[in-house]
């Protein structure tokens, strides 16, 4: 492995009941508190009613900054800076997924600075600080609560970006399992994807010695699948919510990838699809990812592939070669996903041959080549949508 350094400094609050935090998390900070939150479902399910109480114990003048969409657009990012900027904002508070919680720290960003907040996460542009943000998670997949990373779309371009600095860093996160059992069993489902999907851009890679490494994700990947189907039998388990709420904030949080970096590919093929079409990001992870490690495997890739396969999926190695134990365990993740009621090609996006060409060139639209794993071009983009189809 790699020297590294690792922090983290979000202060993470976990378990049922752990909302009666939020005002000691909130004395720090001042009165003005922007709240941030997606289609309404808080609404509906109470959450938005417990986290008003809450505010008001701490006498927080609350400001509603309702409707951020699945993949949040700069549109939506610059409106909450203006609030910000207008009302005096001295706090944001992210109610909800990944989403809420990504458009949040681009707006904090943006509430320090006269740039353009597309300007700051294309690298035209630079920022100083951050308004200081928490969230309180309602949706467990992106890792968003535990990293510095956001990903915004610029719908008028049809970009996708990603970003982050040391001020993406939430002051804390609460996380109460009991808050994500009314998400329904596709979106569920979804998250579990996204999940794995995070833990897998970390384990393919072709960095020596992370034995360490390499186990944690083995056994978050082999604890996923075990509890995902009892989860979706039974989407009021508490316990099971428990389960997949920590594994997506470990999945993404660095702490599996100490010493080494991921591949990432597969993040660069999905979200060329959702700058395009607007579909979700575990859809898109749900049919690029198999797609992209069949597409991969090679002679100097098929060890660690080997390696998935038997220490993930418990494939049988026994009468069979390398590459057939290797393509055995990514036809066993392919069926695990479509068994949770994933999509399983372009057409079940509703995405036909006439897009690949356009797809294929907004992955490559930043750099030349993407991926760590295997390095990647433009045509191999194509062939890779083309497999998807």
């Amino acid at each position: 492995m790699n020297p590294f350094i690792f922090e983290n400094p979000t202060r993470l609050i976990f378990g049922e009941g752990q909302l009666k935090e939020l005002p000691k998390q909130l004395a720090p900070y001042g009165k003005k508190v922007l709240l941030l939150y997606g289609g309404g479902s808080i609404k509906k399910n109470g959450i938005y009613d417990q986290v008003k109480g809450k505010l008001a114990e701490v006498d927080a003048i609350v400001t509603d900054f309702p409707d951020i969409e699945s993949n949040p657009r700069i549109s939506t990012v610059r409106r909450g800076v203006e609030i910000c900027k207008q009302e005096g904002i001295d706090f944001l508070l992210a109610v909800g997924g990944g989403s809420v919680i990504d458009c949040t720290k681009a707006i904090a960003v943006g509430a320090k600075t006269e740039a353009d907040m597309w300007d700051v996460i294309t690298r035209k542009a630079s920022y100083d600080g951050a308004l200081p943000f928490g969230s309180i998670l309602t949706h467990a997949a992106t890792g968003s609560e535990m990293n510095r990373g956001c990903v915004i779309t610029n719908w008028e371009l049809h970009e996708k970006r990603g970003w982050g600095c040391p001020y993406t860093y939430g002051q804390f996160s609460i996380l109460d399992p009991a808050f994500t059992t009314t998400v329904p069993r596709k979106q569920t489902a979804l998250g579990i994807i996204d999940i794995m999907s995070h833990v897998m851009e970390h384990y393919f890679h072709l960095e020596k010695n992370t034995p360490i490494q390499d186990q944690w994700c083995e056994s978050l990947l082999r604890t996923l699948i075990d509890v995902a189907p009892k989860l979706l039998d039974d989407l009021g388990n508490v316990q099971h919510r428990e389960t997949v709420m920590l594994g997506g904030a470990l999945a993404l949080s660095d702490i599996l990838n100490m010493g080494y970096r991921g591949d990432w590919g597969s993040h660069q093929l999905g979200h060329a699809l959702s700058a395009v079409h607007d579909v979700s990001h575990g859809d898109s992870l749900a049919v690029v990812f198999p797609n992209w490690l069949a597409y991969v495997l090679s002679s100097e890739t098929i060890g660690r592939l080997k390696q998935f396969a038997e220490n993930v999926f418990a494939i049988d190695g026994k009468g069979k070669s390398d590459r057939q134990i290797a393509e055995a365990g990514i036809q066993a993740l392919r069926q695990f996903w479509t068994d949770l009621g994933a999509p399983a090609t372009l057409s079940d996006l509703s995405i036909n041959a006439a897009d690949i060409q356009t797809l294929a060139e907004n992955t490559v639209q930043f750099t030349a080549e993407f991926g760590n794993f295997k390095k990647l071009s433009r045509e191999d983009a194509h062939k890779i949508f083309e497999m998807s189809l």
